[in-house]
């Protein structure tokens, strides 16, 4: 027997457990008529029915984000996380990746770095855009160059194959573990009371209104609010901000950047980033 409410389904043994979507409130449960009853149900093969339950949650809200266009690999990936009880979903090119990435919002993106309609590391530029979110390179490609620029894109870990597949799921457990949980991601990195900045759910407001501000802008924006009150040179945020994909931008793009954030989120009362002529740019907010 199978159920459904707000989106997720568990089920634990021999029994259906009905969840919220984001609640561990126990909507409905089953059980056979064999087993130890306390005030309805509450027991379960001698454990404490919610223990169970939050275990299994813990599980099942952890979805994962395979993109890898070798098929058989794609599937031992997915059988193997799908094992230990991870929400999958598996895609073989970058098109497909970004679909998923926006519909799904994955805690963690395990990634090839060749795929069919582009690199990985302008997939991963493009998902750090959107949401900080983990990537772990999957890849056979193991010149430093190569590891350096996964790092440098912000990847949490760079694996070259072949590969233990128990060494891969420890890696996993432990960037999960030190990930936030989904419940606390909407906090603010930055809120002087006018101006409201989510770094991880790509959000900007201004006094309670939505400011929609483009990937380039957000990545300037998280350098910026991440190194608060220190001077960022010209040089340190080109690198930081292009140089890893090999697209070439000056001084000058930089400035039409900035420039253009500042149009957006400041006014007469409200000065955020103060140009330090000759040098780059500091968080004055």
């Amino acid at each position: 027997m199978r159920g459904k409410y707000g989106g997720w389904t568990c089920r634990v043994s021999d029994k259906v457990v009905f969840l919220a979507r984001h609640s561990l409130e126990i909507i409905k449960v089953l059980l056979p008529q064999s087993g130890n009853r306390t005030r309805g149900i509450s027991y379960f093969g001698g454990c404490p029915l919610n223990k169970l339950v939050k275990q299994k949650v813990n599980k099942i809200m952890q979805k994962i984000l395979i993109v890898e266009d070798d098929r058989d690999l794609n599937a031992s990936l997915s059988y193997a996380l799908e094992k230990q009880k991870y929400s999958v979903a598996s895609v073989f090119s970058i098109s497909q990746a970004k679909k998923i990435y926006i519909k799904e919002a994955p805690h963690l993106v395990l990634m090839d770095i060749n795929l069919p309609d582009g690199e990985g590391f302008e997939l991963c530029r493009w998902m750090k855009s959107q949401k900080d979110v983990p990537v772990l390179f999957l890849t056979a490609r193991d010149m430093e160059e190569d590891v350096l620029s996964g790092y440098d894109l912000g990847a949490e870990d760079y694996v070259t194959k072949p590969f233990s597949m128990k060494i891969l799921l420890r890696k996993i457990e432990v960037i999960l573990k030190r990930t936030p949980k989904a419940d606390s991601i909407g906090h603010a990195d930055f809120d002087d009371g006018y101006l409201k900045i989510a770094l991880n759910n790509a959000k900007v407001s201004i006094n309670g209104k939505k400011c929609s501000v483009t990937p380039t802008e957000l990545r300037l924006l998280r350098e910026f609010i991440q190194n608060q009150g220190q001077l960022l040179t010209y040089n340190i945020l080109l690198e930081r901000l292009w140089d890893t994909g090999g697209q070439f931008v000056d001084k000058h793009a930089l400035a039409v950047n900035v420039n253009r954030l500042r149009g957006k989120l400041e006014d007469e009362q409200h000065k955020y980033i103060s140009n330090v002529y000759g040098m780059g740019y500091q968080w004055i907010g």
